[in-house]
């Protein structure tokens, strides 16, 4: 008899223990977003302005569907300066911003990875070249001594959406 009270009061104490974890459950806060990190990339943006050695790009005016994910300015190896701005694009995929004064081949080789020419698109009156890689595709212009490359999984659209607010 004792064999059997014990099995049941096992069984009740663990049917307690998973009404405590349901209610806990259906009352705490749950994050209902799709787990991008947004960042604020304009007070960076205005640091990397002062130091950087060319005219440095940031968007203007894109609406809050367009949300900054990462954000960084630093000097490479070869102590040139790169600037890099990364956003979740409003249909979700992936863009950036690459601005660097190497060489305008290295620039475009590691942000449009095996790169192949894919005409051109005018973006704001400007020419721009565009560049389709193996995973990235990317729209690049040539701005006195820094390479400007607009890059990501996002369409030739979204992206010229980003290089046209650049200012």
């Amino acid at each position: 008899m004792r064999g059997r009270q014990t099995v049941r009061d096992m069984i009740l104490s663990m049917a307690g223990v998973g009404v405590v974890v349901a209610v806990g459950y259906a009352f705490l806060p749950h994050d209902a977003g799709d787990g991008v990190h947004v960042v604020d990339y304009r007070s960076s943006l205005a640091s990397a302005k002062r130091a950087a050695p060319y005219p440095l790009l940031g968007p203007e005016g894109l609406s809050d569907k367009w949300r900054a994910t990462s954000v960084e300015y630093r000097k490479d190896t070869k102590g040139n300066a790169v600037w890099h701005l990364g956003f979740v694009t409003p249909s979700g995929q992936y863009a950036a911003v690459e601005q660097s004064n190497g060489g305008r081949d290295e620039v475009i080789a590691s942000a449009v990875l095996d790169g192949k020419p894919d005409g051109s698109a005018t973006v704001a009156g400007q020419e721009w070249e565009r560049y389709q890689g193996s995973r990235y595709r990317g729209l690049t212009v040539q701005t006195g001594s820094a390479t400007t490359v607009v890059t990501g999984s996002a369409s030739y659209q979204e992206l010229s959406q980003l290089a046209q607010s650049l200012k």
